[in-house]
């Protein structure tokens, strides 16, 4: 039996040929962002079919979708593509630090005033599995990772990360936990998480 997908113009076409057309695009996309990336070919791959299973998954499913391949490869909003790129980020700035686990025992007490709402999402991640399950409704779990990724997003954008201070540590450390929860939450819902995009 072939597995169709129905367009927002309502024409029907084959679920392979949104996947291979959603990487095409994802590998246009990097190239513009990202030319110098390594792995082009096997990020495209990982973004586009994740860009289309995260926008299948965030939905309930008895919800009707518009499938719009321009909107679910957005590197912002509520996308796959979005969460993916949060993660390579937390990765990068881990990788620019050289920042190791064995680092956590270095770590200070912060007052964690500006990371506060990053923190409480980290601590419902459990909850947010949990009710997935109870309900038969990955979207829980897509978007409990969006909300942790603009969190996150926001903190960034907020804290100098890298600055040499006392709160280094505490603050890489936060990153660390910022990435097992993204890559955990992707991993759920069958969604590859690149290291670098």
């Amino acid at each position: 039996m072939e597995r169709r997908c129905r367009l927002e113009k309502g024409r029907v076409v084959l679920l392979e040929e949104v996947l291979n057309e959603s990487i095409t695009m994802a590998r246009h996309n990097i190239e513009e962002k990202n030319p110098n990336l390594t792995n082009k070919d096997a990020v495209a791959k990982q973004v586009g079919v994740g860009a289309v299973m995260f926008h299948d998954l965030k939905n309930f499913r008895m919800n009707d979708i518009e499938l719009s391949l321009e909107e679910m490869l957005r590197f912002e909003g509520e996308t796959g593509p979005y969460v993916q790129y949060t993660y390579a980020r937390a990765c990068s700035i881990l990788r620019k630090a050289k920042w190791k686990i064995e680092h956590a025992d270095q770590i200070s007490s912060p007052s964690w005033e500006k990371e506060w709402k990053v923190v409480s999402l980290l601590t419902e991640f459990t909850m947010a599995i949990k009710r997935a399950y109870e309900n038969f409704d990955p979207s829980q779990i897509a978007k409990y990772i969006v909300d942790l990724a603009q969190a996150f997003n926001k903190y960034y954008g907020d804290v100098k990360i890298l600055e040499d201070n006392a709160e280094q540590q505490a603050r890489l450390a936060l990153v660390y936990s910022v990435t097992i929860v993204l890559k955990e939450g992707l991993r759920l819902l069958g969604i590859e998480a690149p290291e670098e995009m």
